[in-house]
This record gives C-alpha cells, sequence and structure tokens, in this order.
C-alpha cells in the first residue's frame, strides 16, 4: 500500500475483507469491503484533498460510474477530520 492511504483509519468492531488501492477516473483511491454489526458494505476511499472542491452530490456521481456500485445501493457520504472520504455502497444485512 502506498503511504497515501497507510492511516485510513478503521472503526472498532469493523473487518475489513478486501482492501485494494485503484484508480476511479483521475483519482487515486482505496477500495474496501468490510462487514460490521450484521452489515456488509463496500467503500471507495479518497483523499479528502482530492475531491475537496466536490460536493456530496457530485463525488456519489463520480462514484457511481464504477460498475462496482448496484444500480439501486444506497450511498452514504462520510468526510472524515483525519483527511479521508468514505463513499459507502452496496449494504446487505
Amino acid at each position: 500500500m502506498t503511504d497515501k492511504f497507510k492511516n485510513v483509519p478503521v472503526e472498532e468492531e469493523t473487518r475489513i475483507l478486501f482492501r485494494k488501492e485503484a484508480k476511479l477516473g483521475n483519482y487515486e483511491v482505496l477500495y474496501e469491503m468490510w462487514s460490521w454489526e450484521g452489515i456488509q458494505a463496500e467503500s471507495i476511499i479518497f483523499a479528502t484533498d482530492d475531491v475537496s472542491e466536490m460536493t456530496d452530490e457530485e463525488l456519489e456521481k463520480e462514484v457511481r460510474k464504477s460498475p462496482l456500485v448496484k444500480k439501486e445501493s444506497a450511498v452514504t457520504i462520510k468526510r472524515l477530520d483525519a483527511g479521508f472520504t468514505f463513499v459507502n455502497f452496496n449494504f446487505e444485512t
């Protein structure tokens, strides 16, 4: 893993099932599959500095271009003070 994503926080009791650095359009991202309290989902994680000029709506639109995101999936966005922006999708219980 490159230094860009080495300090991505993991919430307590969250189990990372898969993690891979990738590119989404022009952005370097970290892709994760995870589970937490009976929920399994996926995240595309950006360095916040890379997407600071984008609104949440623009960010969601960018992530939905990925074939990973199911068309009917809800999307949540969380911008952390730690310098990372999480776009979560494909929630399953």
